[in-house]
């Protein structure tokens, strides 16, 4: 044999392997490769779309936190403006409660100055009566000088 002939079927048998090859085995594999590389793309796609899920997430759950941290501030400041007001009303009625009291006192004061007025009109009167008839020596008749007492009484 020749080492001619020898390259030369070598060569053929090379190219029928390169070509059964590009036509057999390199299609299926290449396929895989695509398979895996569309498979990675899309691992890595459902990654970042969970990374920004995560993050949407996050700052959601914290723009609530701050919102419920300004809403139960805001209780708190309506709460102690309501105590604050209750504690104003209570003071107002109090105030109002004292003023009902002092101005019934004063009333009954009042009234019972009048009364003690009145028993001693009637007192000064009776003993006017009774020094009048004592420098008269005689019997003066109320009903009789009524106008008289009366007005006595009046200046008293």
């Amino acid at each position: 044999m020749n080492i001619n002939l020898t390259m030369i079927g070598q060569t053929i048998g090379f190219f029928i392997f390169i070509v059964f090859c590009v036509k057999y085995v390199w299609p299926p594999i290449v396929q895989a490769m695509q398979e895996r590389q569309k498979k990675i793309a899309d691992g890595l796609a459902a990654s970042d779309r969970a990374n920004q899920d995560l993050e949407l997430a996050q700052q959601r759950a914290t723009q609530e936190l701050r919102e419920a941290r300004d809403e139960a501030a805001a209780i708190v400041e309506k709460a102690n403006k309501r105590a604050n007001q209750i504690v104003e009303e209570s003071k107002t009625e109090a105030r109002e409660q004292g003023d009902r009291l002092l101005a019934q006192a004063r009333d009954e004061i009042e009234q019972e100055r009048q009364q003690a007025r009145d028993a001693l009109r009637a007192e000064v009167a009776s003993l006017a009566i009774a020094g009048a008839e004592k420098i008269l020596e005689s019997s003066v008749d109320a009903k009789a000088h009524s106008e008289m007492l009366d007005k006595l009484s009046a200046e008293l």
